[in-house]
């Protein structure tokens, strides 16, 4: 199987639609983590820009018909090594969006975010043009010992480092809201109803950032590409210091939010049990003892100007800005 010949049992199990959007000039850009919130965004912003993107997706994945149309689906496992090698073959970029944010233990997070990263890097090693690499890591990776969700991503970027003779960059991104996005979504909706749960210390303090802000980041690392390269970088929305809870209300309800914090101890407990049920019953939980761990951290935050200055990039879309676009009313036909 060649990448732009798929093998009949690729082609059989996804259809490639083209929109006539893509200019080959842009290049050609690989994609993992396609079907998921980001990759989503990513794929439009890619099309719109001209690029062709090639979504790497597994083998009969229940969500590669959620690809757009112009995106081309090749069926690949991150541990296929032949496949992978061939599904990169003439690329000019590859974006490393996949991850796994669930897990009961340690090794349901280092499929996507330790051992996928080692077969790209080693795929890209072997490729004769050496593309550029963006992985999408998290703000987590600055503290691995918080939670087995960190440590992953903390290794993930560990395998890059490891590899100086790659065209590698990471970004570290906040959390992630937009359209499309289902995790912090009902503790937007809470905050807009005018009362809603905490987490974390009222005084924590959080960066955002927007999808489409974030896919702007990614389309402006492509043009430069080469001045982050083997740099990491963690971004936010342009609002310094972050947010904390009560400025975090105001901006998406537009007044005073009346805050209900949860104790660490209600949340430690609840952690706790929920990790026990889950490795009795099979499910991957996403409230664990290191999730209550990362929720209670004193701050997760980013800082763009190593970006800014290397790239020009600007994110445009504050927290009130975002939440206004988001619940704005649906225009009736």
């Amino acid at each position: 199987m060649t990448c732009c010949q798929p093998s009949p049992r690729r082609m059989a199990e996804f259809k490639i639609a083209d929109s006539g959007k893509a200019d080959s000039s842009r290049g050609l850009v690989a994609l993992t983590g396609a079907t998921g919130f980001v990759g989503q965004r990513l794929q439009s912003r890619l099309l719109e820009s001209g690029y062709r993107v090639r979504a790497l997706v597994r083998p009969g994945s229940p969500r590669a018909g959620q690809l757009l149309a112009g995106c081309e689906a090749i069926a690949v496992r991150l541990d296929d090594t032949a496949g992978l090698r061939d599904a990169l073959a003439d690329v000019s970029a590859l974006v490393y969006c996949a991850g796994s944010v669930r897990g009961r233990v340690t090794d349901d997070f280092r499929a996507a975010n330790v051992d996928g990263v080692q077969q790209v890097a080693e795929a890209l090693h072997r490729h004769p043009q050496s593309p550029p690499l963006l992985l999408v890591s998290s703000l987590a990776a600055s503290r691995p010992h918080v939670s087995d969700y960190a440590l992953s991503k903390h290794e993930g970027e560990r395998v890059l480092h490891a590899r100086p003779e790659l065209p590698w960059t990471i970004i570290r991104p906040p959390a992630l809201y937009g359209p499309g996005d289902q995790e912090m979504l009902p503790l937007l909706r809470w905050l807009r109803r005018g009362i809603a749960p905490v987490t974390g210390p009222l005084d924590q303090r959080l960066s955002l950032l927007h999808v489409d802000d974030f896919a702007d980041a990614v389309q402006r690392w492509l043009l430069v590409s080469a001045r982050c390269r083997q740099q990491t970088y963690a971004l936010d929305d342009g609002t310094p210091g972050g947010y904390d809870w009560p400025a975090m209300g105001r901006a998406v309800a537009g007044r005073t939010v009346r805050l209900l914090p949860i104790p660490a101890s209600v949340l430690r407990s609840a952690g706790a049990i929920n990790s026990l049920l889950s490795l009795a019953l099979g499910y991957a939980p996403m409230l664990t003892a290191g999730k209550v761990r990362e929720l209670q951290q004193a701050d997760w935050l980013g800082d763009n100007r190593a970006f800014e200055a290397a790239t020009g990039w600007r994110p445009r879309i504050d927290l009130a800005t975002g939440a206004q676009r988001l619940f704005a009313p649906v225009p009736r036909e």
